[in-house]
């Protein structure tokens, strides 16, 4: 089977892989389309230093072996936390904080960037038949930010500021865009913050004037250690800051900051699948084209500036 394959050190594209094997309540996923997450790129850095296997957690692909013989030959997505099923976190519906769980493509558990892989079934979910796997594959990344309105209240009036241009923020910005928020978004490329200019106000990061602009709340998401100390400067006395970024390293922060301006910091990451691909289906959510490379060329797809880099693995199909 061909797959990348991280050996604890560097990223290894594979073309003798084992085939898989579901264990228990398992299902056998053949993969169609992997997505590259700025997360993935962080696990080649040391971000998951202890992990090793298939990398890669975002992927559509249609199932073809399954304990519930109703998923044989649908069209799925899938979640990539596997908890045990009976801690407290599983109990009460916080799977994705168990103390044993998996991770897919991250922790214990091979990935997506392969032909086929297998999930826990009840991690999966249908894709409406309406809308493409191409589409689709951007279901995980606009899950993690629909995470944000499920944490925090989000008004209309609350003037709220998004700190990054890139794929993650321009998901963060159609979301919170639909709830009628005053967005400014921050980021270092011209060419990326044109993208935002249909969300709201668009600013460089470098050389703000931290004086006239503050927010009562502040969505982190430059995948950088600099952007937590560039929210603090925004984010007003007793605001929110939201951070999505996950990077390998520290951020050196004054806690004592946080404390005397009464700041919450809220940490947000995997979210509502089902929501997610009913703003797709609906098309309440447009978002530009992925850019598609076979595995073997996995090293460009890395590499790539595109809004969405990933890997066709399965044969081509539009729906």
């Amino acid at each position: 089977m061909k797959g990348i394959y991280f050996d604890g050190k560097h990223a290894i594209y594979r073309d003798d892989l084992p085939m898989p094997e579901p264990m228990g309540t398992e299902s056998l996923i053949r993969i169609y389309y992997g997505g590259v997450c700025s997360t993935d790129r962080e696990v080649r850095k040391g971000y998951r230093p202890d992990f090793r296997g298939i990398m890669g957690h975002e992927f559509v692909g249609i199932v073809e072996k399954s304990p519930d013989g109703s998923w044989v030959g649908k069209r799925v997505v899938g979640e990539l936390n596997a908890g045990c099923g009976h801690c407290i976190y599983c109990r009460t519906g916080r799977e994705k904080h168990c103390l044993e769980r998996k991770v897919i493509g991250m922790d214990g558990k091979d990935g997506c960037f392969a032909e086929y892989m297998t999930l826990e079934t009840h991690l999966l979910h249908k894709i409406p038949d309406q809308l493409s796997m191409p589409e689709a594959l951007l279901t995980e990344p606009l899950a993690a930010a629909l995470q944000i309105p499920s944490q925090v209240p989000i008004h209309p009036d609350i003037e709220t500021a998004i700190i990054g241009d890139g794929r993650l923020a321009y998901l963060i910005a159609s979301v919170l865009h639909l709830h009628g928020v005053g967005l400014t978004i921050f980021g270092k490329h011209p060419e990326k913050l044109k993208e935002f200019e249909r969300f709201g106000k668009t600013r460089k990061a470098e050389g703000v004037d931290t004086g006239k602009q503050n927010f009562e709340l502040v969505v982190e998401a430059s995948g950088s250690s600099t952007g937590l100390d560039l929210a603090s400067k925004l984010v007003r006395k007793q605001g929110t800051i939201v951070l999505k970024s996950t990077y390998a390293g520290t951020a050196n922060v004054d806690m004592s900051y946080f404390v005397v301006n009464e700041i919450t910091i809220k940490g947000s990451r995997c979210g509502p699948f089902e929501p997610a691909l009913r703003l797709l289906e609906k098309g309440l959510v447009q978002l530009p084209p992925v850019e598609f490379y076979e595995l073997k060329d996995w090293e460009k797809a890395f590499a790539s500036r595109a809004f969405k880099a990933g890997f066709q693995i399965g044969p081509f199909v539009e729906s």
